[in-house]
This record gives C-alpha cells, sequence and structure tokens, in this order.
C-alpha cells in the first residue's frame, strides 16, 4: 500500500467534460500543486452520497484557503457515472475521476474486492499530495467514516 513519502505512480485516470471524455496523467494531473484525494467505494452509495462527497462540496473554500489547489473524487466507476454523480451532488469545484477498470486503485495498493456488490472497488481513503508526493494519507477501517472525511483532512493541512 502507498504510504506517506511515496510518489503517486503513473497512471491514467477519465473525466467526462463538456468537450468529451479527457485522460489524465497523474504525472501531469499532481505536478506542481497542492491536491487533496478522496476515494468512494462507489458513486451514489448511502454514506458517499450523504456525507463523504457532501463534506469536500461544502468545505471547498475552506480547502482553497488552505492552499489546495485541486480536490479530486475517485471511484472505480466509469466517467459517465461520475459525472452525473457529482452533478447531482452540485461538486462542479471537484474533479470527478473514474478508473473505470480498478488499475490506478490497485497501483496504490488500495484496492478491495466486494465480490456481488460491485467486484473490484477502492478502499475509503483520503489521501494530500504534493507535487506528486504522498504527505498525508488517512484509510478508514472497514465500514468506518472518520479519517477520510473533509473535517479531518482539513485538520491536517
Amino acid at each position: 500500500m502507498i504510504k506517506v513519502n511515496d510518489t503517486i505512480p503513473t497512471g491514467t485516470l477519465q473525466q467526462l467534460t463538456a468537450s468529451g471524455m479527457e485522460n489524465h496523467n497523474t504525472d501531469e494531473l499532481f505536478a506542481n500543486k497542492k491536491t487533496v484525494l478522496f476515494a468512494v467505494p462507489g458513486a451514489f452509495t448511502p454514506t458517499c452520497s450523504v456525507s463523504h462527497l457532501p463534506g469536500y462540496v461544502i468545505k471547498f473554500d475552506e480547502f482553497k484557503a488552505k492552499g489546495v489547489d485541486q480536490i479530486i473524487c475517485l471511484s472505480v466507476n466509469d466517467a459517465f457515472v461520475m459525472e452525473a454523480w457529482g452533478n447531482a451532488q452540485n461538486a462542479e469545484n471537484i474533479m470527478m475521476l473514474a478508473d473505470g477498470d480498478g488499475s490506478f486503485t490497485k497501483l496504490l495498493g488500495l484496492d478491495m474486492d466486494t465480490a456481488s456488490f460491485g467486484g473490484i472497488r477502492s478502499q475509503r481513503y483520503a489521501m494530500v499530495v504534493e507535487n506528486g508526493v504522498v504527505t498525508h494519507l488517512g484509510v478508514e477501517a472497514p465500514k468506518e467514516f472518520e479519517v477520510s472525511k473533509a473535517e479531518s483532512v482539513l485538520a491536517v493541512l
């Protein structure tokens, strides 16, 4: 599993934009920026939709005030689902990125097999990445929601 002081691995994440499908190379995505990346097991799922994503939407300005350049929400879903979920949650300031096949999540070592729920998904976590290097990582224990919520990440910035 990735840890503090590790460099984010090279991968590709997708985003549906007004211009169509955009592929983001993670080397470029995290270069020269302070990024908060949080991941959810699935878009439109209860904790993710009621608490996790909304916390970052509501506290976006507080993150910006602490020098965060971008906030990324990541899920092992397709870009169409991530775009629809972002729209439903008024998350226009959050980059809603898809790891469709879970390959980037596997590179991070933060994948989990949910069997019939949805197969390979991401664990719930949040990290701070500065110029491609992880400076904070909070991975949730199963069925917990504490270390990856917006308030917890703001407290470490």
